[in-house]
C-alpha cells in the first residue's frame, strides 16, 4: 500500500523478507521456525514503514469522510429525506400539529416519554417564559448554533435533512424579552395561550402546554423523473427558489394536479382539467369524493388568489405544473402563488419512514 513512498533499498529489503517467509512456509519444518520468520518479516515491515502515531484515529477519520461523501452523494442524486412542516396535505400526510393539554400523564415522563416520541412522534411539552417581559409576536429567527455556524449547519443537514431558511414573514412566533418561544403555530391560531399577547409575565410562567405531533418524515425519489414524466396525482416535492411570494431556498410538498398545457379549474368539490371532471387517479378521486378526512377541492379566497370562481381557468405553459394541497381548506398552493416551473421539481415522495403511524409505509 505504501510502496510509492519507500526507497528502492527499503523495497528490496521488504521483498527479501517476504520471500524468506514464503520459503519457510513452503519448506515447512516446524511451528517455531515459521513464527521466527513471521517475526522477522514484521520487524522488517516496522523498520521500513513504521506505524504512524494516531494511525487508528486517521483511519477512522478517513472512514467517516467516505461515509459522509457517500451520504451526500445519495442525498444529492438519489434519495432525500423531507419533513412535512404543515397540515396542507392532511390527512394523506401530517405536518406538525398540536393538541392542548393542561397536565402531563404517565406516558409524558422519562423514560416513557422518549419511547413514545421515538415510536409515534408525539411529545408532551410545556413552554414557560424564559425571562420577565412583555409577550409579543415576531418573525422567527433561529438563534441556534446549528443554524448559524456553517460546519454545524452541514452536520445538521446530513443527519436530519434540515437546513434553516428565513421564516415566512406571515407567520409570527412568541417572544418574551429577547427570547424566542417555540409554540406550535396551530396553537397560536386557536388562541390557546395561557396568557394574552401584550401582557406582562414572570420567568417560569406557563405560556402553553400540550401534545405536539411531529410532521411525517418522507423519502423523496430524486431519480425517477429523469426517466419518466411526472404524473398527475403524485405527491410532489419542489424547490421554492424563484417562485414569488414563497420563502426562498426551501422546499414545499403538494399534490401534482395540473400537467403542462392543462387548463385547471375547480368546481367544488371537483378538480376540472381541460373542461372535464377528474375521476382518476384514486389519489385525486378520493379527495373529490370527500372520503373521510377530505373536504374536496375548494375555491381559493383572498385578494392575492386565483381560481376564486368556478368559471375561472388557469392555463399552464409547457414547463409548468399545478400544485394543490389535499387539505385545500387550509393550504396555500398554486391557487395563490402560481404554477411550479419544471426546473424546480425535485421528485415524488415515496415512503413515510417516521413516525410509526397509520401512514407509515408507501406515500399515497
Amino acid at each position: 500500500m505504501r510502496e510509492d513512498i519507500l526507497s528502492a533499498d527499503q523495497l528490496r529489503k521488504l521483498d527479501a523478507a517476504i520471500a524468506a517467509q514464503k520459503a519457510v512456509v513452503d519448506d515447512w519444518v516446524d511451528v517455531a521456525t515459521v513464527e521466527a520468520a513471521m517475526q522477522s518479516l514484521t520487524d522488517t515491515l516496522n523498520e521500513v514503514s513504521p506505524v504512524a502515531k494516531g494511525g487508528g484515529l486517521r483511519e477512522n477519520f478517513e472512514i467517516l469522510l467516505v461515509a459522509i461523501a457517500v451520504a451526500m452523494g445519495v442525498r444529492a442524486y438519489f434519495i432525500q429525506p423531507f419533513k412535512i412542516p404543515t397540515g396542507s396535505m392532511q390527512p394523506s400526510l401530517y405536518g406538525i400539529t398540536s393538541v392542548e393539554k393542561s397536565e402531563s400523564g404517565a406516558m409524558d415522563h422519562f423514560p416513557l416519554k422518549q419511547i413514545k416520541f421515538v415510536g409515534v412522534g408525539k411529545l408532551y411539552v410545556e413552554r414557560r417564559a424564559k425571562a420577565d417581559g412583555i409577550i409579543r409576536y415576531e418573525t422567527a429567527k433561529s438563534t441556534s448554533a446549528w443554524d448559524r455556524v456553517l460546519p454545524l449547519k452541514l452536520v445538521k443537514l446530513l443527519t436530519t435533512g434540515q437546513w434553516f431558511a428565513p421564516a415566512d414573514p406571515s407567520v409570527k412566533y412568541l417572544m418574551v424579552g429577547k427570547h424566542w418561544h417555540k409554540i406550535p403555530v396551530d396553537a397560536l391560531r386557536r388562541s390557546e395561550l395561557k396568557v394574552s399577547v401584550g401582557s406582562s409575565v414572570k420567568k417560569g410562567d406557563l405560556l402553553w402546554s400540550g401534545i405536539v405531533t411531529r410532521g411525517d418524515h418522507v423519502f423523496v425519489n430524486k431519480v425517477i423523473w429523469n426517466f419518466r414524466k411526472p404524473r398527475r396525482g403524485e405527491i410532489m416535492v419542489f424547490s421554492t427558489t424563484g417562485i414569488q411570494s414563497l420563502v426562498q431556498g426551501t422546499h414545499y410538498i403538494k399534490r401534482l394536479c395540473g400537467l403542462p398545457n392543462d387548463r385547471v379549474a375547480i368546481h367544488p368539490p371537483n378538480l376540472v382539467i381541460n373542461g372535464e371532471v377528474i375521476t382518476e387517479p384514486e389519489t385525486i378521486a378520493r379527495i373529490a369524493r370527500k372520503d373521510p378526512g377530505y373536504s374536496g377541492y375548494q375555491l381559493a379566497y383572498g385578494g392575492d388568489a386565483q381560481l376564486t370562481r368556478e368559471n375561472q381557468e388557469w392555463p399552464l405553459q409547457a414547463d409548468q405544473y399545478f400544485a394543490l394541497g389535499d387539505n385545500t381548506m387550509n393550504s396555500r398552493d398554486s391557487r395563490y402563488w402560481g404554477p411550479v416551473p419544471a426546473k424546480n421539481l425535485v421528485g415524488p415522495a415515496v415512503i413515510v419512514y417516521w413516525p410509526l403511524s397509520s401512514r407509515w409505509g408507501l406515500a399515497h
